[in-house]
């Protein structure tokens, strides 16, 4: 038997009260729905995680329907900014 898992429609990747980064997961066998779940980790696992799925998605064609990371972004070196957190 094979579990089907899939990002909760309708429910945004959150921040937790405990500073964590929580992905709601639905997940299904057989067509049939078990509660749905989260996938919680900490932000050096999420930053580890985006990383990862960059370098998965890296070579492949961006979607028009993608997020503005994965947009191609020009900048001169002159006038580009890092900006942070405070």
């Amino acid at each position: 038997m094979n579990w089907k898992v899939e990002r909760t429609p309708g429910c945004p990747v959150r921040r937790s009260e405990d500073d964590r980064v929580a992905v709601p997961l639905r997940l299904s066998r057989q067509g049939e729905h078990a509660p749905d779940a989260e996938l919680t980790l900490t932000l050096a696992e999420a930053e580890h995680l985006h990383a990862a799925l960059c370098r998965a998605l890296d070579g492949h064609p961006v979607s028009p329907a993608a997020p503005d990371c994965r947009q191609p972004i020009q900048a001169s070196t002159g006038t580009a900014r890092i900006v942070g957190r405070a």
